[in-house]
């Protein structure tokens, strides 16, 4: 099976695809890898493809989506980095590969995914359950199954697909969507590209839900996934450790991870190689929080304010086609006239 695995993030997240694109360079030397850039290099940085661990880059300007600046002014860099993974996953479905698989830049690989592939035989879909028991743990339920019915069931950290079929039809729905409704708005009932896939089983036939508590570790549900480290690697339950998601690595992770690892201290041994890992392969002439579409072309920050004001009014988006410009006739100077601007 030729399998084609890529990433979506920005240069400020570049640290963390290449831990884990180093992992799938270990574990799965023959699939392509492709890193989706939502950004462009800063002026800073040195950035070089053949010295990276993926295959090849992809910029998201370059995905066809119609008068881009308008389109991803109307996004945060999380909601855009998500947004672009649909049409990303969709053009990749004729790039001659069997199977897409995506894998958020904060996922690591511990072993082979060759089980997956074998999936992907007889699947069209495959998608991981945030959480895969009940819990009788009232913080549980709220950390887990509550945040689940709003901001999604699935981890769409990562999704694996076939390119024909149902998997061609799911990818051609979902960048549809995406393209249109990929935004963090959960009192309307959208969380990025994450409530969308709540439908997928729905919608779609062929569709696997894969209960592998070795699949998409996090700290959220270390409280029904024991981790165990001997010689020969690293188990989950019993079952093999797949990949890791390492989300929020900082304080949010240690509270959470901390909340439900308990005494389970391997957990805390494999955080704290991560945070070595990514130590290593952190470029620092990378500015802190560099997202070349968070400012105005006059370097003011853009609030998220603007992007929802901007998205939920057509008339504005006809009048001010390029949203970052600033000067006379601009969307910035309409925003500034009213008061809405903090130079």
């Amino acid at each position: 099976m030729k399998v084609l695995c890529f990433s979506s993030f920005s240069f400020g997240y570049l640290n963390r695809a290449r831990v884990l694109f180093n992992s799938l360079r270990k574990y799965q030397p023959d699939w392509e890898l492709v890193a989706l850039i939502t950004d462009e290099p800063p002026p800073s940085l040195n950035f070089c493809v053949e010295n990276e661990p993926f295959d090849s880059v992809h910029y998201a300007d370059r995905l066809g989506i119609e008068d881009f600046r308008s389109w991803i002014f109307k996004h945060d860099v999380i909601e855009a980095c998500t947004a672009v993974k649909g049409p990303f996953t969709r053009m990749a479905c004729s790039s001659g590969a069997d199977a897409i698989v995506y894998l958020d830049p904060d996922t690591c690989l511990f072993a082979s995914l060759s089980p997956l592939e074998e999936l992907l035989e007889n699947y069209d879909v495959v998608l991981t359950p945030h959480t895969v028991t009940p819990t009788d743990d009232p913080r549980a339920v709220i950390d887990n199954e509550i945040c689940s019915l709003k901001t999604g069931i699935y981890n769409l950290g990562f999704c694996a697909i076939r390119t024909t079929g149902e998997g061609l039809r799911f990818a051609d729905w979902w960048a549809d969507r995406l393209l249109t409704y990929g935004y963090d708005d959960i009192p309307n009932g959208l969380f990025v590209d994450q409530r969308w896939c709540d439908l997928a089983p729905a919608l779609f036939d062929r569709v696997k839900i894969l209960r592998d508590p070795g699949y998409n570790v996090a700290s959220w549900n270390l409280i029904d996934r024991k981790l165990a480290i001997s010689p020969e690697g690293a188990t989950v339950n019993g079952s093999p450790l797949r990949f890791w998601h390492f989300t929020k690595l900082g304080r949010i992770a240690d509270v959470m991870t901390k909340r439900y690892a308990g005494d389970n201290f391997p957990v805390y041994e494999i955080w704290n190689w991560y945070r070595r890992q990514i130590e290593q392969t952190t470029d620092t002439t990378i500015p802190s929080g560099y997202w070349t579409y968070s400012v105005y072309d006059n370097g003011v920050p853009i609030a998220k304010a603007h992007r929802v004001r901007y998205r939920s009014d057509p008339n504005i988006q006809r009048q001010f086609g390029n949203p970052f410009r600033t000067g006379a006739g601009s969307y910035y100077e309409w925003l500034s006239g009213m008061g809405l601007v903090d130079a």
